[in-house]
């Protein structure tokens, strides 16, 4: 699929009949995470994946919440009713700020290795610049099997800490996504949830996935066993397998 560039918008889009599917990626996301379920969901659903301007919008703009505009700006630009919205990591964080800012226009909300409660991402100090095995080795344990991590994957990582623009805006982004805890908030959502989490996840670890499912009322959740922050990635037959199910429920109930 190609990206399509319309008026602030980048994109790709299935453009297939069927129920809205919108994926948002994390703060290192990029849309080859996605590739899985782009290629098993668009026959029945219209999949879209907008590209989160974390490093194009002013930098004092740069937070969550300016993320979350951005999407409620994609939706309606869109012209979307409804739609069943899915996010890795910060996307999963932004997905939740969204369902619970725009709750009429929510069918559904899918969660995988989310931030928003704990997240444990570089500890506590950015990674050296120029530091190319450190990023190696972080970008591996993103992973339960660090083959995953390909040398295309470390490389972009590694090209963005390495940009002094970029990196700044990384900083900004995660420390704005640990000021907004929404602990506090998720009773409010009732929107069907599904939690599908990593059993070896290190940086939302998998008492976070049960945490979000005891906050969330209506959620269901399902650990994917050999697997670490990125389930869609690593295990991309089972996660499809069970965001299938959860989907056709909700269509069998409608």
């Amino acid at each position: 699929m190609n990206i399509i560039e319309e008026e602030s918008f980048k994109y790709i889009e299935s453009k297939s009949d069927g129920e809205n599917l919108l994926l948002l990626h994390g703060l290192f996301g990029a849309l080859s995470n996605f590739q899985g379920i782009i290629n098993a969901f668009s026959k029945d659903y219209n999949v879209v994946v907008p590209i989160l301007p974390i490093f194009e919008m002013p930098i004092r703009e740069v937070s969550v919440t300016g993320l979350v505009e951005h999407v409620i700006a994609f939706v309606n630009f869109k012209k979307f009713d409804k739609v069943h919205v899915l996010g890795n990591s910060l996307g999963g964080h932004i997905s939740l700020l969204y369902a619970l800012a725009q709750p009429e226009k929510i069918s559904s909300i899918c969660l995988t290795g989310s931030s928003g409660l704990f997240e444990s991402s570089f500890g506590s100090t950015f990674p050296k610049r120029g530091d190319y095995e450190f990023i190696k080795t972080k970008t591996e344990a993103t992973f339960y099997d660090p083959s995953v991590a390909t040398k295309e994957l470390v490389d972009e990582v590694f090209d963005t800490v390495n940009d002094r623009n970029k990196a700044i805006r990384v900083v900004a982004t995660a420390k704005s996504a640990v000021r907004h805890n929404l602990a506090d908030k998720l009773h409010q959502i009732e929107a069907p949830t599904l939690l599908i989490w990593g059993q070896d996840d290190t940086i939302t670890p998998p008492f976070v996935g049960e945490k979000f499912n005891e906050l969330i009322e209506n959620s269901k959740l399902h650990f994917v066993p050999e697997c670490g922050h990125a389930p869609m990635m690593e295990k991309p037959q089972v996660f499809n397998e069970i965001l299938y199910e959860f989907l056709a429920s909700l269509k069998a109930k409608a």
